[in-house]
């Protein structure tokens, strides 16, 4: 099986392809935001690296969040227009997938993988003793929501590990950071998606912010934006 993964919500925008045995052909990182404007010319890129023709290609995976919110749109329109065009499934994989992707987390240990979503914010999933739970919002709130599983306990943090660190330092007995295993993002992804049942539809894949932007509620101008005194 050959795969295509592409992944904006951890970081820059990434693409890669993965082949038989989930063997690495080839994969690209383009740092910053820069999805939109060259997100295309490097899933071509990728595919020129190694090889692969998109008939070549059996499926195509996609990291669907939580992240960055204008990264894993873009990822997913591009997947989901690619995946129609070249008429190959589709899999969503969660940016805690691929965050965990090839690792094995200490034994005894609370495993915590972290994503940056907007300033401020993160997006947690904890593993601790065969159990899951995830919570997303302002670092202190999050950390508060999970004290039962982190006060005293030693943990070991993945992913945007600085943006909790300090913050968990105050909670945790013991604090451990692991490097990823598998690099850039999409590689990851490919792999994952490999392994994965695709969705029976593009529909099915949908993007996961952990948290929904900011709102900012509009001024309204003439007599209807003036309060009455």
């Amino acid at each position: 099986m050959i795969a295509l993964g592409l992944d904006a919500g951890l970081g820059g925008f990434s693409a890669a392809v993965c082949g038989p045995g989930g063997e690495p052909l080839a994969a690209i990182e383009l740092p910053g935001n820069v999805a939109l404007e060259q997100g295309l010319a490097a899933i071509g890129m990728v595919l020129r690296q190694a090889a692969i023709a998109p008939a070549g290609l059996d499926r195509i995976g996609v990291g669907i969040g939580p992240g960055s919110f204008t990264g894993v749109r873009i990822a997913i329109s591009y997947a989901k227009s690619l995946a129609q065009g070249w008429k190959r499934p589709l899999a969503g994989i969660s940016s805690f997938d691929a965050l965990e992707a090839g690792l094995i987390a200490p034994p005894g240990r609370t495993l915590l993988a972290v994503v940056r979503g907007r300033q401020g914010v993160v997006s947690v999933r904890l593993r601790a003793a065969g159990a899951e739970r995830r919570a997303s919002g302002y670092v202190k709130d999050v950390l508060h929501e999970l004290r039962a599983d982190l006060d005293g306990k030693p943990v070991t943090l993945l992913g945007n590990a600085e943006d909790v660190l300090a913050a968990l330092g105050e909670r945790a007995s013991d604090v451990q950071i692991l490097s990823r295993a598998v690099e850039p993002a999409a590689l990851a992804v490919a792999t994952l998606a490999m392994e994965r049942e695709p969705a029976r539809s593009l529909h099915e894949v949908r993007a996961d912010y952990g948290e929904l932007p900011a709102a900012k509620i509009p001024k309204l101008g003439g007599a209807l934006g003036e309060s009455s005194t």
